[in-house]
């Protein structure tokens, strides 16, 4: 198993203990997709996570923090569904997409 592959798994369990339950893997474990336009990659020793064109990064030896973190802005978005959401889920899905992915 990678490195990559490790943290992702790492922060993938502790993202379902977090009840983040419905994300998933995305190009052979290098992208976990967690909503649809919040993703997380591990690249150089650090989780990177970006919504849209917001970037955050955290060190790699702590899938617990980024968890929380990520798990955090997941439940932001699910309360309070940003504006730019229906339009993206209608260009990656189509018009039928469903109010969540």
């Amino acid at each position: 198993m990678t490195d990559c592959r490790a943290a992702m798994a790492k922060l993938r369990v502790e993202l379902e203990g977090l009840g983040v339950t419905d994300a998933y893997v995305v190009c052979d474990d290098a992208i976990l997709s967690v909503w649809i336009g919040l993703v997380v990659t591990f690249r150089d020793g650090f989780y990177r996570w970006q919504e849209g064109v917001v970037k955050r990064r955290h060190l790699g030896t702590d899938p617990v923090g980024c968890a929380i973190r990520v798990a955090r802005r997941y439940a932001e978005l699910h309360a309070e569904i940003p504006p730019w959401w229906e339009e993206l889920a209608k260009t990656l899905r189509g018009e039928t997409a469903e109010r969540y992915p």
